[in-house]
C-alpha cells in the first residue's frame, strides 16, 4: 500500500542564465550512469558533490539554474568561487531574496561531472524548506543536468539513468505515451487536456519535478478554467520569497493521450501567485510530483520529448489533509531512555549438594539521546484539529499513542490522509505542560 504524502511544495522561480554554456558528462566511452534517488513527499533527492562536499539536493524540472542553501553547510565547508551578490525574486508574497551568484564550480553526480556550473548561494536561514519537508535539503539542480542527457526516471525503483544522447534509441513501447516537449526560459511546458464539469479544455502545463502536489490550475474564466463550487482555502506550498495560498479542489479529469487520471486534486493559487508565476502568457498551471510519481517517465531535452508509462502507483487514491494540521520538523530534544538491563542469572553451589538459585538483577539505565521534534505549523480555521483546541506551536510528543521521536514527518503527517471517521489522539507539549487532545478526521470537500 502505498500511503499518501504531504501536500506542501517548493516552487521556485530562477531564470537567471549563465554567460557560458556549461556541460555534465560522462567518463569517456560510457553510455549511461544509474543513481539511486530519495523519494519524499513526491519529490525526488539525489547526491551532489559541489566543490568536493557531499551534499543532498532536490531534482527540480522547474529550476534553471542551481541552487545551493549555504547556511546549512557553513560558510567554512563549501567553497562559494568566483561570487557576485545579486537579488532574486522567488515563488510567495515576500520581498526579494539577496543571493550569491558563484560560477565555475565542480559539481559531481555519481560519475557524471561538470567543473563550469554556476550556482545560487542562499545565506538567508530563514528559507529553510528541510523543516517541511522532514529532510535537510541542501540544494536544487534541475535544467543544468537535464539538457544533456535523455534521463529516466523510476520512482517505484527510486533511481534516474541519465543516458548519452548520442548513443540512445527509442524502443517500441504500446503502453507508452510519448508527447512533445516546449521549452521557455529552460522549463519544460506540454500541451494536454483536462476535464472540468465534463467539458475538455486544452491547456499549456508546466512539468516540474520539483512540486509535490498533484495539479495546479490558474483561473481563467475565459477557458473554462474554473473552481467549483466544493473548495476549501488552504496552504500551497514555499518559495524562496513566502508561503503560497489558495484553493483546493478535485476535477474531472486530466488526460496524457491515452492515460486518464481520474479525479485528480487541483489547487487554485491565488492571483498574487498566479501573477508571479506566470511569466509564460499562455502557460495554464503546473503538473507535480504527485501526478509525476505515476508514471516511469523519460525525459528528453535535446529531443523536446517526454514519455510516460504508467506503474504501481497509477491507481493511488487522491486524498487531502483531513487534520487541518500542517506540522513540521522543529530541530532536536533531549530524550532520557530507562532501559532495564538484566544481569545474567547465575547459580551458586552452598556446602551441602543444593542447589542455589539467585534470580536476575533488574537494574534501570538512563540514556540520553536526541530525538526529532514536531511542531503544529498551522491550524486551518474550522477544522477538526481546529476545535479540538490544538493551536500553532504545539509540539507533538505523541500520535495514537506512539512516541513521535520515533516516527518520520511522513509516517506522522500520513496519519492525517486516513479515511473520515478514524480518530486521532495527540499528545503535546504546550508551553511546558502536556495536553491531550482527540479529533476524528473529516474531509475539507465533504
Amino acid at each position: 500500500m502505498h500511503l499518501p504524502k504531504l501536500s506542501i511544495f517548493f516552487i521556485l522561480i530562477i531564470s537567471f542564465f549563465a554567460k557560458a554554456q556549461s556541460n555534465y558528462t560522462l567518463n569517456e566511452g560510457q553510455k549511461s550512469k544509474k543513481i539511486k534517488f530519495e523519494l519524499i513527499n513526491n519529490v525526488i533527492l539525489i547526491p551532489v558533490e559541489v566543490n568536493g562536499i557531499e551534499l543532498k539536493f532536490l531534482l527540480d524540472t522547474g529550476v534553471s539554474k542551481p541552487i545551493v542553501f549555504n547556511f546549512l553547510k557553513g560558510s567554512d565547508s563549501l567553497k562559494i568561487l568566483n561570487a557576485e551578490k545579486i537579488k532574486i525574486k522567488g515563488l510567495g508574497d515576500g520581498d526579494l531574496v539577496e543571493v550569491l551568484r558563484s560560477s565555475h564550480n565542480t559539481f559531481k553526480i555519481g560519475e557524471v561531472i561538470n567543473t563550469d556550473q554556476t550556482f545560487f548561494a542562499v545565506f538567508d536561514p530563514r528559507i529553510n524548506f528541510a523543516p517541511k519537508l522532514g529532510t535537510a535539503i541542501d540544494g536544487i539542480i534541475g535544467y543544468d543536468l537535464f539538457k544533456d542527457f535523455v534521463v529516466e526516471i523510476n520512482y517505484v525503483s527510486q533511481y534516474i539513468r541519465l543516458l548519452n544522447p548520442k548513443y540512445y534509441k527509442y524502443k517500441k513501447c504500446n503502453k507508452c505515451e510519448t508527447l512533445e516537449l516546449e521549452f521557455k526560459n529552460n522549463k519544460p511546458y506540454l500541451d494536454t487536456k483536462i476535464i472540468i464539469k465534463e467539458h475538455p479544455i486544452p491547456v499549456k502545463l508546466l512539468i516540474d519535478s520539483g512540486a509535490s502536489d498533484a495539479l495546479w490550475l490558474f483561473e481563467d474564466d475565459s477557458k473554462g478554467l474554473v473552481i467549483s463550487n466544493n473548495y476549501f482555502e488552504d496552504f500551497l506550498g514555499s518559495g524562496l520569497s513566502g508561503d503560497v495560498f489558495g484553493k483546493r479542489t478535485k476535477i474531472n479529469a486530466l488526460k496524457l493521450k491515452q492515460f486518464i487520471i481520474s479525479d485528480p486534486k487541483v489547487a487554485f493559487p491565488d492571483s498574487i501567485t498566479v501573477n508571479s508565476v506566470k511569466k509564460f502568457k499562455e502557460r495554464d498551471g503546473t503538473i507535480g510530483g504527485e501526478i509525476l510519481k505515476r508514471f516511469n517517465i523519460i525525459i528528453d531535452y535535446p529531443n523536446a520529448k517526454i514519455t510516460f508509462k504508467k506503474n504501481s502507483y497509477f491507481n493511488d487514491a487522491f486524498s487531502y489533509n483531513k487534520s487541518g494540521l500542517q506540522v513540521e520538523h522543529d530541530g532536536v530534544r533531549m530524550v532520557m531512555e530507562i532501559n532495564l538491563e538484566d544481569n545474567k542469572a547465575f547459580t551458586q553451589r552452598g556446602s551441602s549438594s543444593d542447589m542455589i538459585s539467585v534470580n536476575s538483577i533488574v537494574k534501570p539505565t538512563r540514556k540520553y539521546t536526541l530525538k526529532p521534534t514536531f511542531i503544529i505549523y498551522n491550524v486551518v480555521k474550522d477544522s477538526p484539529a481546529y476545535w479540538a483546541g490544538l493551536q500553532k506551536g504545539d509540539v507533538i510528543l505523541e500520535i495514537n499513542n506512539k512516541n513521535t521521536s520515533d516516527l518520520s514527518l511522513e509516517k506522522i503527517v500520513n496519519h492525517f490522509y486516513k479515511k473520515s471517521g478514524t480518530q486521532i489522539k495527540l499528545l503535546v507539549n504546550r508551553n511546558g505542560y502536556e495536553k491531550e487532545f482527540k479529533f476524528k478526521l473529516k474531509s475539507p470537500l465533504e
